[in-house]
């Protein structure tokens, strides 16, 4: 159920391009950061996540947060993104930040210059750090 799942995250994740931008933001009305749209998009699919706490738009250890994956339906992965897959990557200096791969190669995430979540064509501009695949939906 990989891709179903996948294509289900890709689609929630999409559906709030426009969404305001608020740092630490989880509900679409009021604004999301790039956690809560990962978080909003992997829980329309079922997929129950945790969330981090206390972290700002720049950390110098990311390690704790990190921890949370793997209570998660969440399978680490690398090569091509596939549709619903988390990309984290290295943005700036001590900042990381989040994206959903979409479709046709495109990824959405809450762009915080632009104050809102965007889809931005791929190939990413920054290096990778991790990749997750949305293994199974919540039973």
């Amino acid at each position: 159920m990989t891709g179903a799942t996948g294509a289900q995250v890709a689609r929630a994740a999409s559906a709030l391009v426009g969404t305001p931008f608020r740092l630490h933001g989880r509900d679409p009305a009021s604004g999301v950061d790039c956690v809560g749209l990962a978080w909003l998009a992997l829980q329309a699919a079922g997929i129950a996540v945790q969330l981090p706490r206390a972290y700002a738009l720049r950390n110098s250890d990311i390690s704790q947060h990190l921890a949370l994956v793997d209570n998660a339906r969440l399978a680490c992965t690398s090569g091509p993104c596939e549709p619903g897959d988390i990309v984290l990557v290295a943005c700036g200096a001590a900042q990381f930040h989040l994206l959903i791969a979409g479709f046709e190669g495109a990824f959405v995430h809450a762009h915080a210059g632009l104050r809102r979540v965007v889809v931005m064509p791929g190939p990413l501009p920054w290096p990778v750090l991790a990749q997750w695949r949305p293994s199974s939906a919540k039973v």
